[in-house]
């Protein structure tokens, strides 16, 4: 029995012992799951922070930076040539915003070819655009809006081969980035040439052009058409027609006519873009061409010399002035080719019996020489019951003042004549790289670089 007691207390204390044990055991568990969780916890902010680091916030990427120059490959360089030029319409929605957009795509190719360094490509290039010109203007040789057009984005294309040659004169007024856009390799002062002397040759077409348009006008408008009655009403209105369009074989020109015919003309030149130094020239030529024809005229026909007729041709010439104003063509020149008309026809006006109103006429009549002072002086026709006519005596003593005269004598002005044309260097202020090349051109062969 006292065995048997003693057996089980050595099982109670065995029993206490592996609960010790086992208690301990737990502890240690569960120090080993608070490690396991701290290792765990830093575990993973370790690796949020390397997914961070390995993989940075995402920035929007910086937009290309474009040359101003555009690719082609060469056998693409006859499409470039009839989609650009000759097949191009002039009032094409494409060019309306920069009417000179075809001469910058031309020129931007240029660049390319320059940049490249390709002698080849260069001078075949140089020389389509010039042919291309060329046709398109044989073509269109009657057209004032083509003309216009092909003489605006010619004369464009010339100045940007002067602004990009590199030459210090050219140089003055361009920005950092223009100057940095200059073509590298080759010199094109020849083409140049060449364009120039195509330049004027379109500037000389456009001209006979509108001589040919308005010569029609010029006589019954300046001199046949009464204006004098209700002169106000003579003044235009508007001038949205065509000048093809402008009349019917029934109706008579007046000085509405040629007013109108000059805004168009003025309208399809702005429209097109063409500088303003341009414009003034070809105004200031149709003024020359209005006013000779008129003045031979007077020198032609009896009926022409009389002093309402003088009054009239004042009258209009007022007429033609303020369209000049409203035009802010005032600064061309063209009004001075109106001198020896608006002289022919003050003399048409002023007395001409005393001696005195002989030294006046000797004075002021500087822009016409003895020969058409004493011819407007022996045709001069009175008309109204005051005017008497001009006596052999008063034309003498005309004759008399004007002895030491030295100069030309023809009696006719030539109304062939045209004043030398210029083309002034204007930089243009566009930036290459930012022109893009529209759809409607149909150019997708062309790589903006």
């Amino acid at each position: 029995m006292e065995g048997l007691t003693l057996r089980v207390e050595h099982l109670q204390n065995e029993n206490g012992k592996l609960q010790n044990l086992f208690q301990e055991k737990s502890n240690i568990n569960e120090d080993i799951r608070q490690e396991v969780s701290r290792l765990s916890s830093e575990n993973s902010v370790c690796r949020c922070d390397l997914h961070l680091r390995v993989h940075p916030k995402q920035t929007p990427a910086l937009p290309k930076e474009y040359l101003g120059m555009l690719e082609y490959k060469r056998e693409d360089e006859a499409r470039l040539i009839q989609n650009i030029i000759t097949d191009l319409k002039p009032k094409g929605v494409a060019v309306n915003v920069i009417p000179t957009l075809p001469a910058f795509i031309l020129f931007m190719c240029v660049r390319h070819a320059d940049y490249l360094n390709d002698d080849n490509k260069l001078k075949s290039l140089m020389n389509r655009i010039i042919q291309g010109v060329k046709k398109v203007v044989l073509a269109h040789q009657k057209d004032v809006e083509s003309l216009s057009f092909w003489l605006s984005n010619t004369y464009q294309l010339l100045n940007c081969l002067k602004q990009y040659s590199g030459e210090e004169q050219f140089l003055k007024q361009s920005t950092p980035r223009q100057k940095k856009n200059c073509l590298q390799n080759f010199d094109l002062s020849e083409h140049r040439q060449i364009l120039s002397d195509l330049a004027i040759q379109i500037y000389h077409q456009l001209i006979s052009v509108m001589q040919k348009t308005l010569t029609p006008a010029i006589v019954p408008g300046m001199l046949e058409h009464e204006s004098l009655q209700g002169i106000s009403s003579m003044k235009p209105t508007g001038f949205r027609k065509r000048s093809s369009s402008l009349y019917n074989d029934s109706e008579t020109y007046s000085i509405s006519s040629i007013l109108q015919e000059l805004s168009v003309f003025y309208s399809a030149m702005s429209h097109h873009g063409m500088e303003q130094s341009l414009t003034k020239q070809a105004v200031k030529q149709l003024f020359f061409l209005i006013g000779a024809t008129t003045f031979n005229q007077i020198m032609l026909r009896k009926d022409m010399c009389s002093c309402r007729k003088g009054m009239q041709i004042r009258c209009n010439i007022s007429y033609l002035e303020e369209w000049l104003k409203e035009n802010e063509l005032q600064s061309c020149g063209a009004i001075d080719t109106l001198r020896p008309l608006a002289q022919a026809a003050w003399l048409l006006q002023v007395n001409k019996s005393t001696d005195e109103d002989a030294k006046e006429i000797a004075e002021k009549c500087t822009e016409l020489n003895p020969v058409q002072i004493v011819k407007i002086l022996n045709s001069y026709t009175p008309i109204d019951d005051f005017e008497k006519r001009v006596t052999s005596s008063f034309v003498r003593q005309v004759q008399s003042f004007l002895q030491e005269y030295e100069g030309a004598t023809q009696l006719m002005l030539d109304t062939d004549y045209r004043f030398q044309v210029t083309f002034p260097f204007y930089p243009s202020s566009t930036a290459l790289e930012s022109l893009q090349v529209p759809s409607s051109l149909n150019l997708e062969f062309l790589t903006r670089i």
